[in-house]
């Protein structure tokens, strides 16, 4: 692809967040694209948003289970940006022109206390960095059809990066806690949509310790000469599957005394 080609698919993307409707997938009109076109398709969409006055407080890692890495025939994570708008307080209720096709996954999030920087970052690098972890409950849409409509075709991972790993929102619960009175790999959530109990999981999901996938979000930014920054949020990757979220759904996510969040989709 040509950096022309990366700008035309963001405009897309982006006309398609405003219009509320989706597009094609990037990856049958350009079937030789790859993870650096995905990127930069995704890092020309971010500058459209910062263009118009949207401001970056955070990051997601996603794809971090082996299922859906295996599914999706990667080994490695995907990140993507939280803007301002973004977040979402505890409680809320999520308006019904919002999103196109929202769905909800469980995560813990980690609040940096100081810049997290390097190439050769560690587990123990994000926790010397990290200010707090809180449950957080991430909101994803997808601005591209997850199956073409026409063709048939499933998205691929190409798509998803392009499409800000799939990023929309983010509610935080309440509590904050010092990451080093945790063991983040056994902190776990009961997620529930009207009332059922639809999902359970554990940090450990995420690449065995959510600390592991911090570490990548930094080597990986670094690569490109940027890094993560104090103050910024970042969700460290789901340990449930993703739940639709249609109207009408309310959704409660117990992580014990971790904290909880509750949620309702108009």
């Amino acid at each position: 692809m040509t950096p022309q080609d990366h700008q035309d698919a963001a405009a897309r993307l982006d006309h398609a967040e405003q219009a509320h409707h989706q597009i094609g997938c990037i990856s049958q009109d350009f079937p030789s694209m790859g993870l650096a076109d995905a990127y930069a398709i995704q890092n020309a969409w971010v500058k459209l948003k910062l263009a118009r006055g949207r401001r970056i407080d955070g990051r997601k890692i996603g794809l971090t289970s082996r299922a859906m890495q295996t599914q999706l025939g990667i080994d490695i994570p995907d990140s993507g940006i939280l803007f301002d708008d973004m977040f979402f307080a505890n409680g809320s209720t999520i308006p019904k022109d919002r999103f196109i096709e929202p769905r909800i996954e469980a995560e813990i999030a980690f609040i940096m206390g100081e810049d997290l920087h390097g190439a050769d970052a560690t587990p123990q690098d994000v926790l010397a960095a990290t200010e707090s972890v809180a449950p957080a409950l991430e909101i994803l849409d997808t601005r591209i059809f997850r199956q073409d409509p026409i063709t048939g075709n499933a998205r691929t991972v190409y798509d998803t990066i392009s499409d800000n790993a799939a990023n929309a929102g983010i509610i935080m619960g309440d509590k904050r806690h010092d990451p080093r009175d945790v063991d983040l790999p056994w902190v776990g959530a009961v997620v529930r949509r009207n009332n059922v109990v639809e999902e359970t999981g554990l940090g450990a999901g995420v690449l065995g310790d959510p600390l592991t996938s911090m570490a990548w979000l930094a080597r990986r930014l670094a690569e490109h000469g940027d890094y993560i920054r104090r103050g910024e949020v970042v969700l460290s990757g789901s340990f449930i599957r993703a739940l639709e979220a249609p109207s009408g759904a309310e959704f409660t996510a117990d992580f014990g005394p971790f904290g909880s969040i509750n949620c309702a989709f108009e």
